[in-house]
């Protein structure tokens, strides 16, 4: 881990793809055995492509990849690296056990799964924390090699969820020191306590003692199509719309403030690197740690980005009267709610995103401190992820253009 290379080369050469260049050999003896919870979402994806490769701290690394849903048609092809792919349905208690338990050999837990219900905070709450218990439940007791679990929560840990927005001053940037808000239920919070229990009863029963992190992204950028967050896939889309209807402009659909105004992004390979930094690393162990790319960027920066990768001009911000009405990017685009579309855009967390000026500034101090170095320019971390969406078809697409 002081070697600065595996760091710095991630930095340097944007989004790892996973054609041809995992070098996973199972065959080799294993020295770390990682069950990636969420396999298929924005940082689950990259965690199942970074684990396996030969130059990861930890590793030799197999993987166990638990995912809700079977991969998606657009997955690239099965690699020789050393990942078994499990679908279950981690609300359901007697599915997980069955699944999880036999198991035996984890030595590590990254959970980076989430269930949306969005705006439904209650439903946010009970759904993510006993999905997490389940979890912990099948796989701590019956893996004693189990030495690190890993959960990923997000910025909301010091906004609060949607409702509770402009109802607290917040303070920026939020450093992991902040105290929980006060009289705020989170699903961020309940998570936490969750596995903070976990590990507690663990210790009680005299079992090996086993570390955790709790990781704080921000925005992330990343591949997942079927990501409910997943602001590159969405802008994607957007743009092919944009080209395909004529070729105008790609037209600002925000606000000024989130036009002007300055904000930062997680990459989604940089969150992965921070999870297995902390799971290995002992200077890093309990403890929770902001995930952003150690920079700041307005979204004027990338939008330059997004329309040259379309061949398309653009415009920025032109007055409120200019602007999507409720509806956003749908109605401004007269589009119907497409299967095909649903899948991989997701309409109203880019209208949430742009409809004001959110400067959620985060430090990366702490994580630098007890010795994570990664970083990512966001402009070029932007322009990759959109290239790795085109390169596996996904945007643009006949595909999804011929069902508008």
């Amino acid at each position: 881990m002081n070697d600065m290379s595996w760091w710095w080369a991630g930095a340097i050469g944007g989004v790892r793809k996973r054609h041809g260049e995992h070098a996973g050999d199972a065959s080799r003896p294993f020295q770390s055995v990682a069950l990636v919870v969420g396999s298929t979402g924005i940082v689950g994806t990259s965690l199942v492509d970074i684990l396996p490769l030969p130059d990861t701290p930890g590793g030799p690394w197999k993987v166990y990849a638990v995912s809700r849903r079977p991969l998606p048609p657009w997955s690239p092809p099965p690699s020789p690296a050393p990942v078994t792919h499990i679908c279950v349905d981690l609300a359901d208690p007697a599915a997980v056990s069955a699944a999880l338990a036999p198991l035996t050999d984890i030595t590590h837990v990254f959970y980076v799964a989430w269930a949306p219900h969005f705006f439904e905070e209650d439903q946010n709450r009970e759904a993510n924390s006993r999905m997490l218990r389940n979890v912990l439940s099948a796989v701590v007791p019956n893996c004693p090699a189990l030495v690190h679990v890993s959960l990923q929560t997000g910025s909301k840990h010091y906004i609060g969820p949607p409702e509770s927005i402009g109802k607290f001053t917040i303070e920026t940037p939020f450093s992991e020191d902040m105290p929980r808000l006060d009289n705020c239920p989170n699903l961020y919070y309940d998570q936490e306590d969750a596995l903070f229990d976990a590990v507690s009863r663990s210790r009680r029963r005299g079992a090996a003692v086993i570390s955790w992190s709790v990781h704080r992204p921000s925005l992330v950028f990343g591949f997942s199509p079927q990501s409910a967050m997943n602001v590159v896939c969405t802008l994607c889309v957007y743009a092919a719309i944009c080209r395909k209807e004529g070729g105008r402009k790609l037209r600002w659909p925000g606000s000024l403030g989130a036009w002007e105004g300055f904000s930062n992004a997680s990459d989604a390979d940089l969150v992965a690197e921070q999870h297995i930094w902390a799971a290995v690393d002992p200077a890093a162990r309990n403890e929770a740690y902001n995930c952003s790319n150690g920079n700041v960027y307005k979204w004027k920066q990338l939008w330059t980005v997004l329309a040259g990768r379309f061949g398309m001009e653009w415009s920025g911000y032109e007055g409120e009267e200019s602007r999507p009405d409720g509806g956003g990017i749908v109605r401004e685009e007269g589009l119907v709610a497409a299967a095909e579309l649903d899948q991989v855009a997701n309409w109203w967390f880019v209208d949430a995103l742009f409809m004001d000026k959110w400067e959620f500034l985060d430090t990366m101090n702490k994580s630098k401190e007890h010795g994570f170095l990664g970083f990512r320019n966001t402009v070029k971390s932007f322009g990759t992820w959109i290239d790795k969406l085109r390169l596996y078809k996904i945007v643009p697409s006949c595909r999804i253009v011929s069902s508008l």
